[in-house]
């Protein structure tokens, strides 16, 4: 903290102080279905006095500012110079042209005496045109999308739109968040190993180049901090991590850790403190939304699969302890089950061996609302980065890793994944810039992947 104090070199507007507001943030969201409408209605119903904040660390959540002294504590949202949810501005795109009350009747999420009383706002949000292609996402189609001779002009449409935007709306400052669905599911190719590459890329139509990254690109372009909600290839590619780095852009992760993925990194590091082994743990769920129809599609699913299977291998590291976890067989399904709506259900079936090798069970049922869990998270990560983004924070910020089930981070970095140990390094970091705010002198480039 010393060496971060001492070499910092501007301040985040401490005139303002700490419980001022740093003014208005705009919020964009490729993708304005179940996710995003449940994530805009909430913060338009919390605004009314209709809901709190469940599930936000940065609205409900406390900070012990000095580690040294446990009486030193202060709600983040007042520790630190975060946006306040009455300065937040939404926009973005779709391939639907509906506004974002009729988005939000379709998606069913949110009761309707609540949708009643923000409708107005909600009415007043109308997506702009989508980059769309049905190659990356089989299962959805839309007329609201826009056309152009290459990608890279697709590129300089969705920069188009978000300068427009903070224009129109009188912002000095955006994140972008991508709520759109998942795409199929891509290795890295040479056309992501370089940002002149996939600058060539974008001109030539690569075939490798998914929408998603089309707005990570344009985001980045515009010096607009990019997180992703879904487990597509895209921001974690060298291309866009370096153009981060050039325009000093934050970055965080992908997938978004709600349900079932959150449950195993509490679970599993449990396991692992107690020194019990794991032969199996089979993961299955059932979901109805247009995520659950789109992940339908095996090319899709496998993306989400790959994602949620990561995490635990993490922790239960078998090169660690090989006697415990080498024989570990992961297996993950997930249904599409319309029925079911946004309320998803997670079932898991864990082998667990103890003293002597003696085999136990664990089996948990999980009955959750998928964009419910979201959407604090959209919340939370958007005033981070935008924290981040102020600071001089540039490219992968591993404190972020709480949220995602796959951290963006530096090549050859091995993620942690336990979830308490993501929160105290989340914690850290606000804790360092709670303090340096407060002593009027946080930096303008702390470093590049704290």
């Amino acid at each position: 903290m010393d060496e971060i104090l001492s070499t910092a070199k501007q301040s985040l507007s401490p005139t303002r102080g700490r419980e001022a507001s740093p003014g208005r943030l705009g919020v964009l969201t490729p993708g304005m279905g179940a996710i995003a409408t449940t994530f805009i209605g909430g913060v338009l119903a919390i605004r009314e006095g209709l809901g709190r904040p469940i599930g936000a660390l940065s609205q409900m959540d406390s900070l012990a500012v000095d580690q040294a002294s446990s009486e030193t504590v202060a709600p983040i949202k007042t520790a630190l110079p975060l946006a306040r949810m009455t300065d937040l501005v939404f926009g973005g795109w779709d391939i639907f042209d509906e506004d974002m009350y009729a988005a939000a009747q379709k998606a069913g999420v949110l009761a309707s005496d609540t949708l009643a009383a923000i409708r107005p706002d909600l009415e007043a949000i109308r997506p702009m045109p989508a980059v769309f292609d049905r190659h990356y996402v089989p299962r959805l189609e839309g007329s609201h999308r826009k056309t152009g001779r290459t990608k890279m002009d697709l590129a300089d449409q969705v920069r188009a739109d978000i300068q427009q935007f903070k224009n129109a709306h009188g912002l000095e400052r955006l994140v972008m968040i991508w709520c759109a669905s998942t795409e199929v599911y891509a290795e890295p190719g040479p056309v992501h190993q370089s940002l002149s590459r996939f600058e060539e890329g974008l001109k030539n139509n690569d075939p490798g180049i998914a929408p998603s990254m089309i707005y990570a690109y344009a985001a980045i372009r515009e010096g607009v901090p990019f997180a992703n909600w879904a487990p597509n290839l895209t921001e974690d590619i060298p291309a866009l991590q370096e153009l981060a780095m050039e325009r000093r852009v934050p970055l965080s992760g992908k997938d978004f850790k709600t349900g079932q993925t959150m449950l195993k990194t509490v679970l599993a590091p449990a396991l692992k403190a107690r020194m019990l082994g794991v032969n199996g743990w089979f993961s299955t769920n059932i979901l109805g939304n247009r995520d659950g129809e789109v992940l339908d599609d095996p090319r899709a699913l496998k993306a989400k699969e790959k994602s949620k299977l990561g995490a635990l291998e993490h922790i239960l590291d078998a090169r660690q302890h090989p006697d415990l976890y080498r024989d570990l067989y992961h297996k993950v399904k997930i249904n599409y089950y319309p029925p079911r709506g946004d309320n998803k259900e997670g079932w898991d079936n864990i082998d667990i061996f103890g003293w002597l090798g003696y085999p136990m069970q664990l089996k948990i049922d999980f009955l959750c609302r998928d964009s419910i869990l979201a959407a604090p998270l959209i919340l939370d990560v958007a005033l981070f980065m935008d924290l981040a983004a102020r600071c001089g924070w540039r490219g992968p910020q591993r404190w972020l890793s709480f949220y995602f089930k796959s951290p963006t981070l530096p090549a050859g970095e091995r993620p942690e994944h336990d979830l308490f140990q993501q929160l105290k390094r989340l914690k850290d970091r606000l804790r360092d810039a709670a303090l340096a705010t407060a002593a009027e002198s946080v930096g303008s480039d702390w470093g590049s992947a704290n």
